[in-house]
């Protein structure tokens, strides 16, 4: 059996994702005894997209002290969000004005999050994780999907690597919000990258086909998907005010559009294929389904509209108890029986 856990982008609404990880991580510290115990420790893949690209870097992040396990906690890697989200999502009041009038491509200074990402990776690369993910992308030049595969980086070294604060910049570089991410990999090919919201907001069904493709010897009937959304915004646009508009200044209205309407497809794609094979319990989707209580906006940042999405974070782990206390007690007993298998297999080998 192979566990997935996949996280939706969504900008600062991150905030949701990252706090239903917090809450499922302490039900396993509770229910295992251990309190040293990660998220990590219970999945064997991540995916994310965008923000929940950002967050799947943080909580696979290697620790200084030994290599092969996380240096952050959930609760920690939640921090990103709680302590930089303001300051990620700032501006000055000109930016906005000449944003306005299409004078300016993108709303925020990329200087800003490249440096918070600069403090939390340094020189990191995606190589030295603790687990394999995906990290998604799109490249604007070769227009194709891009995904920044964490085994691909161990196999074929730095043609395939990057620095983790490149490829965090490279997944969140929405359009008309921040610049297209111009990177390089550690052989120093260049990329020019933005958000892989575009073709994958929910990243669950690339995470599926990677596993699959990866571990061969595994089918859909052996996957187990828990899928972390951000909330789809139901924004109705008008036909006149879209036609009136100048096309830059609906650009944040055509993300929203496009991120929704991607993420709702693979949704549903992923129901129709567990539903084929007589599992769709294995596929477990926890996002909020009403955003009325806050300004669902990917860079409403303030402190107050932070407070909100705390909140209905906070609503949605209580709506969704007994799926959390579940999944946390199930992964629990796959761990032992991982466990009980190694023991048998070494007592074989060893007896």
């Amino acid at each position: 059996m192979k566990r997935i856990l996949s996280i939706d982008g969504g900008g600062i609404r991150g905030i949701i994702p990252g706090m239903v990880i917090a809450a499922l991580e302490d039900r396993l510290k509770e229910l295992s005894g251990d309190p040293s115990t990660h998220i990590s420790d219970y999945f064997d893949f991540f995916s994310g997209t965008s923000t929940g690209g950002i967050l799947t870097a943080i909580l696979l992040y290697p620790s200084d002290e030994d290599p092969r396990k996380p240096k952050y906690s959930a609760r920690e890697a939640l921090n990103i969000y709680l302590d930089h989200g303001e300051q990620i999502f700032s501006t000055h009041n000109w930016r906005r004005f000449l944003n306005k009038f299409g004078l300016l491509s993108e709303l925020y200074d990329a200087d800003i999050i490249e440096n918070i990402l600069l403090d939390y990776f340094g020189d990191t690369k995606l190589s030295q994780l603790v687990k394999p993910c995906i990290i998604t992308a799109y490249n604007i030049e070769l227009r194709k999907n891009h995904l920044f595969r964490q085994q691909k980086a161990i196999t074929h070294g730095e043609s395939r690597d990057f620095y983790l604060r490149d490829v965090c910049r490279a997944t969140s570089a929405a359009p008309t919000f921040f610049s297209v991410a111009e990177i390089f990999s550690l052989a120093n090919t260049r990329y020019v990258l933005i958000d892989g919201g575009l073709f994958a907001h929910n990243p669950s069904i690339a995470a599926l086909l990677e596993v699959l493709k990866t571990f061969n010897t595994f089918n859909i009937n052996d996957i187990h998907i828990l899928s972390l959304g951000t909330g789809i915004t139901k924004n109705a646009y008008n036909y006149e005010d879209f036609k009136k508009k100048k096309a830059i200044s609906i650009g944040p209205a055509l993300v929203d559009i496009m991120t929704a309407s991607s993420s709702e497809s693979n949704d549903y794609f992923l129901r129709q294929l567990f539903r084929s094979v007589n599992r769709l319990g294995n596929y477990i989707r926890i996002e909020p389904n009403n955003l009325s209580s806050i300004n669902p906006a990917m860079d409403a940042a303030s402190k107050s509209n932070i407070q909100k999405i705390v909140a209905l974070a906070d609503k949605v782990i209580s709506e969704n108890e007994n799926v959390l206390t579940t999944l946390a007690q199930d992964l629990i007993e796959d761990q032992k029986e991982v466990e009980k298998r190694k023991k048998s297999v070494w007592n074989f080998l060893y007896r």
